[in-house]
């Protein structure tokens, strides 16, 4: 959907509650989510991952909205209530966390997806909502809710799935799905091995993005009716989905394409910044002269929260060539090129970067050379330090993907860097 068509800000999105999923880990991100959940984490130069559901929310006119989280959720908190306390709740707007506490059963946390909604019954049931939405806090894209939720409405459905062709060979990270012609879901099956194809394009299946919109007094129903199964893993693609399709209920997709917000010379965009290289390379892709993503977008702003930071400066001949470089930033003397620095970064004199991704407060030494990097929040780079250059070197105090991405953290370079990042 092109930028420039009309939005669906209507009853419809005032009558939905959004429950963003942001409990998870995201192991596959390793130390990046040693202190923070996934959707906590740093991107793009200022954001967080969680700032992308919640700004199409906001953009959709989606007002309502939940954020459940579980893992160690600090930052993440912290974030929304500093960044995201502008709404009112005089005009019934909020954004509400939900932690894990125990609301039901005194023995557990989240379980599952549908545990984590179903654990929050009590509370979705005092919003009075017509619609919920569900989505994973956890993924990068530019969405209007809107389209999708008066979609749902047209076709009757009970729950609608948004989604997107994968290639065959990544599917199975997925939810994979069959539709008719009509967009009646007709098959689900949750990362399958061997994942079936779409007919007439063998490359190429149809998978589940994590975003569900129910008529809520039916996921009412149908969470209890799963909570009651001691079979289920109380999970939305393992067990919710299949149970619905099996039992002959309206199921519908929605293909990501007609509701993607992009405009008419960009692709649409979605991502899972889920692994080191993916991450690196997303914010990266940012720094370009034509990014795939654009965050200049004037009429479907980012929102997020960021202190209160002097310009960046640069001195004694310091220079960015291709980067993204944050308020606070002092580059004095050092070369930075093709990377994306985030808020408080300072590289001294003689320091080179190249394709490097630095998180907030990160101080990089005289003579440092830096190339094919993420550096964690706090990191202290020692004067001369050489990352990027020696992989047998690097593998012996960082982590190093197959691909050649160095991760380094606060902890693997002998320093006590918190703040809860």
């Amino acid at each position: 959907m092109s930028k420039e068509a009309p939005r669906f800000v209507s009853l419809l999105t005032k009558n939905t509650v959004a429950l963003i999923l942001a409990g998870g880990r995201g192991s596959r991100l390793k130390q990046l989510t040693d202190w923070r959940a996934k959707p906590g984490v740093p991107f793009g130069g200022k954001f967080r991952i969680i700032d992308f559901p919640l700004s199409n929310c906001m953009n959709s006119g989606i007002r309502r909205m939940g954020v459940v989280t579980q893992y160690k959720s600090h930052s993440l908190i912290k974030h929304i209530q500093r960044g995201w306390g502008f709404l009112r709740g005089e005009f019934n707007e909020f954004v509400d966390l939900l932690p894990a506490q125990q609301r039901v059963s005194e023995d557990t946390w989240y379980q599952g997806t549908a545990d984590a909604v179903y654990q929050n019954l009590d509370i979705l049931r005092v919003y009075k909502p017509d619609y919920v939405l569900i989505l994973a806090g956890d993924h990068i894209y530019k969405m209007d809710y809107g389209e999708m939720i008066a979609n749902h409405v047209r076709s009757e459905a009970d729950m609608t799935v948004a989604c997107i062709e994968v290639p065959l060979k990544e599917a199975s990270a997925f939810g994979v799905m069959a539709a008719a012609e009509d967009g009646r879901v007709t098959e689900f099956v949750e990362k399958p091995e061997d994942p079936p194809a779409m007919p007439g394009n063998p490359d190429v299946a149809l998978c589940s993005m994590g975003i569900y919109v129910f008529n809520a007094a039916f996921l009412y129903e149908q969470l209890v009716r799963d909570a009651d199964d001691p079979k289920s893993e109380h999970d939305f693609g393992k067990n919710i989905i299949p149970h619905l399709i099996d039992a002959k209920y309206r199921v519908y997709a929605h293909s990501f394409s007609e509701s993607c917000v992009h405009g008419e010379t960009e692709p649409a965009y979605w991502r899972d910044v889920g692994t080191v290289d993916a991450y690196w390379e997303a914010n990266l892709d940012l720094a370009r002269i034509t990014p795939e993503l654009n965050l200049y977008d004037r009429d479907w702003p980012i929102w997020t929260y960021q202190e209160q930071l002097p310009p960046a400066k640069f001195v004694f001949g310091g220079m960015a060539v291709d980067s993204l470089v944050s308020g606070g930033c002092i580059i004095s003397g050092a070369n930075v090129r093709h990377s994306v620095l985030f808020s408080n970064v300072h590289v001294h004199e003689g320091a080179f970067l190249e394709e490097a991704v630095v998180l907030p407060d990160v101080h990089i030494g005289h003579g440092a050379i830096l190339k094919q990097v993420v550096l964690d929040k706090g990191c202290r780079i020692p004067p001369g330090m050489a990352i990027g250059i020696n992989r047998a070197e690097d593998e012996k105090r960082f982590h190093v993907t197959k691909r050649g991405i160095t991760l380094v953290t606060p902890e693997m370079l002998g320093q006590n860097f918190h703040h809860f990042r």
